[in-house]
């Protein structure tokens, strides 16, 4: 399992596996859980590139969001 700890964001980790570039069993450590579990949901068995794609830029606060945060861990891997 891959963890993360994201920058000005709510949740404290984010936890996630990776197989053969498909990003599964996501976890964000506090947060919004009813939000951050449908993410993870939503999600769940997407090509890494894909969910990149999809979330990076995505900004929030602070000049990032939870699903930035998510972006940036899964660049953190490549």
């Amino acid at each position: 399992m891959e963890r993360y700890i994201p920058q000005g964001v709510c949740p404290s980790e984010i936890q996630f596996d990776i197989d053969n570039g498909i990003i599964k069993n996501v976890n964000f450590v506090g947060g919004c859980p009813g939000n951050l579990k449908a993410i993870s949901r939503l999600i769940d068995g997407m090509a890494v590139d894909k969910v990149i794609e999809t979330f990076k830029g995505n900004i929030c606060q602070n000049q990032t969001s939870c699903v930035d945060q998510l972006a940036r861990a899964l660049e953190n891997t490549k």
